[in-house]
């Protein structure tokens, strides 16, 4: 799974990134070194072109009554895409891209569970596969939302995790996003990254909790913060 990530570049640099339109309510959005569910950030969706939207991580089918379904759909296993009510409609129509440089998860260590940063080895923003819904209130009020997509975990990250999000190669993210494409033809973009993609490594417990948020997160970790996983 993915229960917390980090997006350092600016929005005017994912802008870029990505080749599309920046909604201004972003501009002045600063670095996000933990984010977790239920906060704002950047996705890139198909809109009559490519955007850079704000939206809320988790999920909320339009056909919800309640919002708060979306604090369980912060992740959409790829392979019920097609059959799970809650992401259906959004897999054939409503695909995004979710922008990240790393992402933690927790495993267990000799000393409780270690929080590890996965990120690309080369380092940079990279792509997960995402999905976005568009849920309106009684009042008439719009919220839009995503959820990550996940898949089995490469042999690097089983150690860590069974699961990982689907971290799309830039070659394949307008595939992904063209709303136009048969989602049947998307099932081999739903795999675990190359192992040799990727580095993980321990960082400070203190990303434990969604209200520390700085640069010192995804230092590795030193002896005395965590135990060092031999994963590499």
């Amino acid at each position: 799974m993915c229960g917390r990530y980090t997006i350092t570049e600016s929005p005017r640099q994912l802008a870029i990134r990505f080749q599309a339109e920046l909604d201004e309510r972003l501009a002045d959005l600063p670095p996000r070194y933990n984010v977790a569910p239920t906060q704002i950030v950047p996705i890139v969706r198909f809109d009559d072109g490519r955007r850079v939207t704000p939206m809320r991580w988790g999920l909320v089918p339009a056909w919800a009554d309640d919002p708060a379904i979306g604090n369980r759909l912060i992740n959409a296993r790829g392979e019920t895409l097609a059959s799970k009510a809650s992401f259906r409609t959004a897999f054939r129509k409503r695909r995004c891209l979710v922008p990240a440089d790393g992402f933690y998860e927790w495993p267990k260590s000799p000393r409780g569970k270690t929080p590890m940063r996965i990120a690309l080895a080369d380092g940079g923003v990279f792509a997960f596969a995402g999905l976005w819904e568009r849920w309106t209130g009684p009042a008439g009020d719009e919220l839009l939302t995503f959820t990550i997509v996940t898949t089995d975990a490469n042999e690097k990250l089983k150690p860590i995790h069974d699961r990982m999000p689907v971290i799309l190669e830039p070659a394949s993210e307008e595939r992904w996003l063209d709303p136009q494409i048969d989602p049947a033809k998307l099932k081999d973009l739903i795999r675990p990254a190359p192992p040799d993609r990727l580095v993980a490594y321990a960082v400070s417990k203190r990303v434990n909790s969604p209200k520390n948020d700085e640069p010192s997160l995804i230092r590795p970790a030193n002896d005395g913060d965590a135990d060092t996983l031999p994963i590499n």
